[in-house]
């Protein structure tokens, strides 16, 4: 329950930290520059932020609120992303390759030369009710 607000992050890494329900939205944009390894960051906020080539490395992001974000060139090294919300973000060059339990619905969101794994297309999919056996 850490208090973010007007907070400057230039240049941190933040790792094998427990960061749980994190408003990122209330740092000041000014320069941010962020990236998480070995990282909990379930339940956190990005929503709206430029985080563009940001690191997400082995880190838990479930239920976290992309909204808006722009996570241009974002990579997502083996994070779960579980009930992750991505709604009208930018995820252009973006890896999600070895991410898993993301749902993206590419109708609302910028998914242009993004990357993901074969088994990932079934969260690409999920929007449209489909079956794939």
């Amino acid at each position: 329950m850490v208090g973010l607000n007007q907070t400057k992050l230039n240049e941190v890494t933040f790792d094998n930290c427990k960061l749980l329900g994190l408003k990122f939205n209330e740092c000041n944009p000014f320069l941010l520059s962020i990236s998480f390894k070995k990282c909990l960051l379930n339940l956190a906020s990005f929503y709206q932020l430029k985080l563009k080539g940001t690191s997400f490395l082995q880190c838990s992001l479930q239920e976290v609120d992309f909204v808006e974000a722009d996570l241009t060139k974002a990579t997502f090294d083996d994070c779960d992303l579980s009930g992750a919300i991505f709604e009208y973000s930018i995820l252009e060059q973006a890896d999600f390759r070895l991410a898993k339990h993301y749902i993206i619905n590419p109708q609302i969101n910028k998914i242009s030369k993004a990357k993901f794994s074969k088994e990932g297309i079934i969260g690409l999919l999920k929007e449209y009710d489909i079956l794939i056996e």
